[in-house]
């Protein structure tokens, strides 16, 4: 009859090994996403605060009946600047106020950075929205970089 692996000290030990190395094995992504989280891109950028989300404005008009909207509206401000986002299924749409050209940029949770021109009149979108979490920064010709906060859809 054979004896039960907890009883066996070889198997035993063998099993915690297994378990152990298990343990240890963190999938890339994994490790890509936290080292984005605490990853400090751009020390002289300002943090732009949120301002308005539209989820949270829902959720309190949910209460009293309203429909759900399919566009979520997000605002950021720094002192210099606005930055307001829409984003719906296919894209995320923005715009600098006051209007200024310049670089948009997703920075997303696993590393990877996409990039977006802002026009002269302070629009920018991304095709298709980010499906992760993201930080968008802004670098207005005119100088200046405004980073946000993470940002989860």
């Amino acid at each position: 009859m054979d004896t039960p692996w907890w009883s066996d000290d070889d198997r035993f030990l063998a099993a915690v090994r297994q378990a152990r190395a298990a343990a240890r094995e963190v999938p890339e992504e994994f490790v890509a996403a936290g080292k984005a989280l605490f990853a400090w891109h751009d020390i002289d950028a300002e943090l732009a605060a949120l301002t308005y989300d539209s989820a949270v404005d829902e959720a309190g008009a949910a209460t009293r009946g309203a429909e759900h909207a399919t566009l979520r509206a997000l605002i950021f401000a720094t002192p210099e600047l606005t930055i307001e986002l829409e984003v719906g299924p296919e894209a995320l749409l923005g715009q600098v106020v006051p209007a200024r050209p310049g670089t948009a940029y997703t920075h997303l949770v696993t590393g990877d950075v996409v990039t977006s021109v802002i026009d002269e009149s302070g629009c920018f979108v991304f095709r298709p929205a980010p499906a992760q979490a993201f930080r968008l920064q802004c670098r207005p010709s005119s100088g200046g970089n405004v980073v946000t906060d993470w940002i989860a859809l």
